[in-house]
């Protein structure tokens, strides 16, 4: 029982990495808007940005699988 609210607790990293990349869009396409010759350089952080986000919820549910299968 523990486990499962475990592994429920370790894949909620999910949520916060989709509201982190939703922000981050939504900045770069402000600042796209106000400065649009700076675009390629919005756009390497931007999508840095996400890597590293969604590479957290990634690991998350990789550890909430752990605790699930491997005792």
């Amino acid at each position: 029982m523990l486990t499962a609210i475990g592994a429920g607790i370790a894949v909620l990293t999910g949520l916060g990495a989709g509201v982190g990349i939703g922000l981050a869009t939504s900045k770069a396409v402000e600042a796209i808007a106000r400065q649009p010759e700076a675009e390629s350089k919005i756009s390497k952080a931007l999508l840095l940005g996400c890597a590293l986000a969604e590479a957290t919820a990634i690991y998350g549910f990789v550890i909430g699988l752990l605790i699930l299968f491997v005792k």
